[in-house]
């Protein structure tokens, strides 16, 4: 056989081809999170093969390291690890990567970095190593998200970045439910991945102690351990538990391989030590130090305790200096967070030596010997060259003279600080609480309340509308807080985190101006791709379909608007309340439900549903859209008007969700008319209980029908309707004989005061309700 003298270019042509299409694929898809201050696209691409080295200046061991994560990222995806070298490169090099301190002073600052990529160099430069490794993770997502056999190509561009904010953090609680220290530096990774700078490690509190003290062994040895953990929510009564010990803590060793981990990914680790409340855990080890002298025990329950440290002992002061003392030997932070958050004043208030310490200090109330308290221990840790940073319940009855000021409770507190011109970072539990909800209820793990999905945090803007220029340069930044009580596992936490954590990421590090939700909605298309390849538990939650139904009144029909957080779906349905399928109905914009239904949507990429499938219902029965008539008005935080009582809509249990009726201590009564007569044979209403806010079942509900809105005539009285204690939404039905009337009247019955067993006894209760069905 004579050889094919055309198979030479014909491999060529093909390889050439292969390239092209890989480089074409790429080009579409430059998707980089957080979004680029500038990003300019040119000709051409820069092709990695097994010849592609990386240069490093010579004798910078720092900068050969972050190559070597480089080289790292890059064989993860094409297998083959590039060679470092440290030497300056050539000036005619070709198929080289090349990072660069600049030698000039320039805009970029500590963070910024600007790449360059041409058909011959790909070039990384920035004014410090920090810009260098942020540079990095934008380098590693120009490669493809998962690993490929082919060709990989760069796309010619050009990249100057830096951040919008000098504080970007994440928060980790690791009291509620300890994590190993493999899972700690996972979590770092996480963080710089996405280009955060700051690890707030939150260590103390009243279900453990997980750092070790070698001054007081026992605050491990005791505190570090609890007997019990609570199952399912704080709210579900009775409440039950889980008996196996639980615990854990951190050595001194283990804490400093931490900070290390988090120096070389130029993350910021700061440590926080709880005082005065939610220190149980401590008071278990050292009852001399609270007010009563105990006993005490490791809580294992979650919420607030009345026990704090004694703020008249001075034993309490020398305790908390000799572990700051020990802790800021461990952690080389600017800051120290020494919480000060939820800490009552109940037993300072009868403790012989607070009130001592008061009249001495010239102090007014309790509040005062708080600020007294935090100043005191900001002192000690200002004279060892350090700052305090705290919740924002740090600002009652003085705001210390260097605190920094961590807002939760809202943006009030942020605002304040600013204005009295202290540093802030904005922390708030609207949008950046991340153990919140991220879809619907009923469709996620158990959670602590609150819903912030992925849209919400994207929409998060750090720096109040209400502050002055010159007070704006106060707010150092944000961070978003992940608490642990229903969070027991790594997987969960990588579950809650993400994909919020990336909406984070873009909100402290691009400028305002340049966001954009729908094309941050397409680039998180590759960030999932690029959690599945690391094997990270992110939430779907995304894509979930949310439903929107509006009820058209002339017609008395819904028209059902879908709508997802996530971009390149297929949305399919149904409304009989079966899972959809790709067979189903397919979604192509806003229709009209006629008649009664339950509507099921699902998210499809490539033929597979996404996460779960959402439900809602549309009730259409006789009191649809009806008149109905109120004996006594609804309260003003829950009044979405009377006609959310027949709209056909069910509230969910999210009593916030604009579907729930209120009264405080009252009771409901309703009057519905159908129009005319008519025969009657189920009457419905429907409740919500909470108990931790209150909000129970009514006692009673009574059902009376009337041809003539004068004379009512009781169809069915129904007592308790509810015996169970946990979280609900509730339809108390009645049916009855076929009855002719034109109006129905359901009265419902608040429990008016909280039972004695509740930790609200003797409160006002309220009633809520959804939607009064007539059938």
């Amino acid at each position: 056989m004579k050889p094919n003298r055309f198979l030479p270019l014909l491999l060529s042509l093909a390889l050439l081809l292969s390239i092209g299409c890989t480089f074409a694929q790429q080009k579409r898809a430059v998707s980089i999170i957080p979004k680029p201050q500038h990003l300019a696209l040119k000709q051409g691409q820069f092709i990695l093969t097994s010849d592609t080295k990386i240069y490093v200046p010579p004798k910078n061991e720092e900068l050969k390291h972050i190559a070597d994560m480089l080289a790292t990222s890059i064989k993860s995806v094409t297998g083959t690890e590039p060679q470092v070298v440290q030497k300056k490169a050539p000036s005619r090099a070709k198929n080289i990567i090349q990072l660069t301190l600049n030698s000039k002073p320039d805009t970029l600052g500590k963070e910024g970095y600007t790449v360059e990529v041409t058909p011959d160099k790909l070039i990384l430069a920035a004014n410090q190593a920090n810009g260098l490794f942020y540079g990095m993770q934008t380098l590693s997502q120009l490669l493809p998200p998962t690993k490929t056999d082919a060709p990989v190509a760069i796309a010619a561009l050009s990249i100057a970045d830096k951040p919008r904010y000098e504080w970007r953090g994440m928060h980790l609680d690791v009291t509620r439910h300890f994590f190993p220290v493999e899972f700690v530096k996972q979590y770092i990774d996480y963080l710089a991945m996405h280009k955060l700078n700051t690890f707030h490690w939150h260590l103390t509190d009243d279900q453990g102690w997980r750092i070790e003290i070698k001054k007081y062994p026992k605050l491990t040895e005791v505190g570090a351990w609890r007997d019990s953990t609570l199952i399912g929510h704080y709210w579900d009564l009775p409440q039950t538990y889980n008996h196996t010990r639980h615990g854990g803590f951190y050595t001194q060793e283990q804490v400093k391989e931490v900070v290390k981990y988090a120096q070389e990914r130029y993350i910021t680790v700061v440590p926080e030590i709880e005082m005065p409340g939610h220190s149980s855990a401590a008071l278990t080890a050292y009852q001399q130090l609270g007010c009563t002298g105990g006993p005490y025990k490791v809580e294992p329950r979650w919420g607030i305790f009345k026990d704090v440290f004694c703020a008249g002992n001075e034993q309490t002061f020398t305790f908390l200096e000799d572990v700051l003392t020990e802790v800021m030997a461990l952690f080389p932070s600017k800051y120290i967070h020494i919480g000060g958050d939820e800490s009552p004043k109940d037993r300072w208030k009868v403790c012989e030596k607070c009130q001592a310490r008061m009249a001495s200090e010239g102090l007014h109330n309790e509040h005062e010997l708080q600020s007294y308290f935090v100043q005191r221990m900001e002192k000690f840790v200002n004279s060892k060259g350090r700052q305090i940073i705290g919740w924002d319940e740090i600002l009652e009855g003085g705001l210390a003279p260097n605190a920094t000021v961590m807002s939760w409770r809202g943006t009030k507190g942020g605002i304040a600080a600013a204005k009295e011109k202290h540093y802030v970072v904005m922390t708030p539990g609207t949008h950046v609480y991340f153990d919140h909800y991220q879809g619907d209820r009923e469709l996620e793990p158990t959670a602590i309340h609150g819903y912030s999905p992925l849209s919400k945090v994207y929409a998060y803007e750090p720096t109040p509308a209400e502050l002055s220029k010159d007070e704006q340069k106060y707010i150092l930044g944000a961070q978003a807080n992940l608490w642990t009580e229903y969070i027991p596992t790594t997987e969960h936490v990588e579950y809650m985190a993400m994909p919020r954590m990336a909406a984070l990421a873009e909100v402290l590090w691009t400028p305002a101006q340049l966001k954009d939700w729908e094309s941050f909605k397409q680039r998180m298309q590759q960030q999932y791709q690029r959690y599945d390849a690391k094997g990270i538990n992110y939430a779907k939650s995304a894509y979930q379909v949310k439903q929107q139904l509006t009820l058209n009144p002339k017609s008395n029909t819904a028209t059902v608007t879908f709508s997802t957080d996530a971009a390149g779906t297929d949305i399919f349905y149904t409304l009989d309340g079966s899972q959809p399928t790709t067979k189903s109905r397919k979604y192509s914009g806003p229709f009209e439900v006629t008649g009664k239904a339950t509507i099921t949507a699902g998210s499809f990429v490539d033929g597979k549903l996404v996460g779960k499938a959402s439900a809602k219902v549309f009730d259409k029965t006789k009191a649809l859209n009806q008149p109905l008539k109120l004996t006594t008005e609804s309260h003003s935080s829950f009044s979405p008007g009377k006609a959310a009582l027949v709209n056909g809509l069910h509230g969910t249990t999210d009593h916030y969700d604009g579907q729930w009726t209120g009264f405080l201590e009252d009771n409901f009564e309703a009057v519905v008319d159908l129009g005319s007569v008519q025969p009657i044979s189920k009457l419905s209403s429907s409740y919500f209980q909470h108990i931790g806010y209150r909000v129970f079942l009514p006692t009673k509900v009574v059902y009376a029908v009337s041809e003539d809105g004068k004379q009512f005539k009781t169809v069915k009285v129904i007592e308790n309707p509810n015996q169970e204690e946990h979280i609900l939404r509730k339809e108390i039905s009645a049916s009855i004989p076929a009855t002719n009337a034109r109006y129905v009247k359901i009265t419902a019955y608040n429990m008016a005061k909280s039972p004695e067993k509740y930790p609200s006894a003797g409160q006002k209760t309220w009633l809520l309700v959804d939607e009064v069905s007539v059938e």
